[in-house]
């Protein structure tokens, strides 16, 4: 099972460092929509947090 999950992480770093490779401005185009999501649920949390302090 270990080797299994082992291949599996090789692949999933191989496509991303092709993906990367072969089209980068769609690939920061992807990365800047994540931390734009990650972004926006902090503040949502941060929101929450406050109003619960309120």
């Amino acid at each position: 099972m270990a080797q299994a999950r082992k291949i599996a992480l090789y692949m999933i770093v191989v496509f991303v460092l092709y993906t990367i490779i072969t089209s980068p401005k769609r690939s920061a185009d992807l990365v800047q929509i994540g931390f734009e999501g990650i972004s926006s649920a902090a503040e949502s949390v941060g929101d929450f947090m406050s109003e619960l302090v309120n």
